[in-house]
């Protein structure tokens, strides 16, 4: 039974390889060293280091603050939960009316246009203000303040995201739509058997992205009086005249965006090797 030998020209080539990748992890290291160096010079090596550091980063404190700030926290992921469905909902059919096609249904359209138009223009702290305060105040009725801050979520992201749904849903090529309706297919089912999927698979890095995003923003729900993190870290700031509470509830939400951040990555790299290869799905 005879085996392959490769060529002198394959060995060259296997060598060359080695000896590239031992040179980038050497080049790595070297780089990471230099980085490590700077950061040392710069800020640890430097006279205030050591109040910044017992400001910001004192273990005690932020041992003893985590409880208070994790429960807060809780609150923070239960609206998110709630906005994540109702943003995909409304944002949803707001871009399926602002694709309405023919004259008819112009006043839909426009009303969709409005809606996305205002609501990504409007600062989310103001969005806030108004559903937190106004709408409680316009009813007289006292509403729960996790409805309130799910509200507002809502009405400010579902705007962002509709415009990617629109994208996603603009950019499958007519031909689908017309070999779906030659096919003998309504508006109804070409909308969702042929047209949605191809677009929620394309859009789906930056309606990651607007995930991320919301992730973040939702900690601004403190201004409506909610015992969230954010809120439960001033109190144990000012309890303790000492910022590291702050950093316990920032890293709580870092930690919260890391997983989401690194599948949006895995998922584009892999969206971008199947356009690469010529693959359609």
């Amino acid at each position: 039974m005879s085996t392959h030998t490769p060529s002198a020209l394959e060995l060259e080539r296997r060598a060359f390889r080695a000896r590239q990748s031992q040179r980038s992890v050497l080049v790595a290291i070297a780089s990471t060293l230099a980085f490590a160096a700077i950061v040392w010079i710069t800020v640890i090596a430097t006279p205030g280091w050591s109040a910044v550091q017992q400001a910001f980063f004192n273990p005690q404190i932020a041992l003893d603050s985590l409880p208070r700030i994790w429960e807060g926290f809780l609150v923070n992921l239960q609206v998110l939960a709630f906005s994540l469905v109702t943003v995909s909902i409304v944002a949803l059919l707001i871009a399926v009316l602002r694709t309405l096609p023919g004259p008819v249904f112009l006043p839909l359209r426009v009303l969709a246009a409005a809606y996305t138009d205002i609501f990504r223009g409007l600062p989310f702290i103001i969005v806030l203000y108004i559903v937190g305060f106004g709408i409680p105040t316009l009813t007289n009725t006292r509403i729960p303040l996790v409805l309130l801050g799910t509200l507002a979520v809502t009405l400010t992201y579902s705007a962002y995201v509709a415009e990617v749904i629109r994208a996603g849903i603009e950019a499958v090529h007519p031909s689908q739509r017309l070999a779906a309706r030659a096919l003998g297919l309504g508006y109804t089912q070409t909308l969702r058997r042929v047209v949605l999927p191809q677009a929620l698979r394309k859009i789906t890095p930056p309606l990651m992205n607007d995930f991320v995003a919301m992730q973040k923003d939702v900690g601004l729900i403190s201004i409506l009086g909610i015992m969230d993190a954010v809120l439960a870290a001033k109190i144990e700031a000012s309890q303790t005249y000492n910022f590291t509470p702050y950093v316990v509830a920032g890293i709580l939400f870092v930690l919260l965006a890391i997983p989401t951040i690194r599948l949006t990555d895995w998922y584009t790299a892999r969206l971008r090797r199947r356009e690469q290869t010529g693959a359609i799905l």
